[in-house]
């Protein structure tokens, strides 16, 4: 049985851009790869529109989804709705009954939306929710250097052909994006927030713009064991033409 893919399987691994399909086709192989016999139970931590989820389904006996988004949530549960072992849960149903359960924690591009705040927060969830012995694995856009650059072409490209929500692309000044381009891990630039319910800043959120994937790596260094930092796709070029990031992180005994 093949579900109906959801929003962003159609934004990205089924995009028109040849492109942005090959670079998130790529990312969801490596995350299969990384995550394969790593145990039989695992929790997609930011789980999107459950396209992963579906995708691992063959390699675990037990698969939650967790978004803190319940409309997403639940269209995942009704479009997967016939696949057995997988379920949907908000992230506030993480509750203590989840609390070491998983051999496999998954957290993949959601970090760089949450605030400075929040991803401690989540960080401290993930760290609850695995198993003592367990895998967690974080990824995140690369968003500075080279990468960013060729990134922002193809967004800009993608907008002019009307693709998803590229449109939306944010904009960097010169300056800003001087300094992204030229990012070490303490540089960080003014990033714009959105407000997932108006008048609420608890409920702030970021784009892309100005995510740095090394200040994170310290941040979370700080928390739990970063065991390997890899990249895809073009891994040998240590990110520097990559799109994505990714820290294999264990907590710490």
């Amino acid at each position: 049985m093949t579900p109906q893919p959801g929003h962003y399987a159609r934004k990205q691994i089924n995009s028109p851009s040849n492109l942005i399909a090959w670079s998130h086709r790529r990312r969801f192989e490596f995350a299969v790869r990384a995550v394969t016999g790593k145990g039989t139970s695992l929790l997609d931590y930011g789980c999107g529109d459950g396209t992963f989820a579906f995708m691992v389904r063959d390699h675990f006996t037990r698969i939650v989804g967790a978004d803190v988004d319940a409309e997403q949530t639940a269209d995942c549960a009704r479009r997967l709705k016939e696949v057995s072992d997988i379920s949907f849960v908000t992230v506030a149903d993480l509750s203590a009954d989840h609390t070491g359960q998983y051999d496999c924690v998954t957290c993949m591009e959601t970090l760089e939306h949450c605030t400075e705040k929040v991803q401690r927060l989540v960080l401290a969830d993930l760290i609850r929710l695995v198993k003592p012995s367990g895998l967690i694995l974080i990824s995140v856009p690369i968003e500075i250097g080279p990468s960013l650059l060729i990134k922002q072409v193809v967004r800009r490209i993608a907008g002019w052909r009307g693709l998803g929500d590229y449109r939306h692309n944010e904009r960097y000044t010169f300056r800003e994006l001087t300094r992204m381009l030229f990012a070490g891990a303490g540089t960080k630039i003014e990033r714009p927030e959105y407000l997932r319910v108006k008048s609420d800043p608890d409920t702030a959120s970021h784009g892309h713009k100005g995510f740095n994937w090394r200040r994170l790596k310290a941040t979370i260094a700080h928390s739990m064991q970063v065991r390997q930092t890899r990249f895809t796709p073009l891994g040998w070029t240590r990110g520097v033409l990559s799109s994505q990031c990714w820290f294999f992180c264990a907590p710490r005994s």
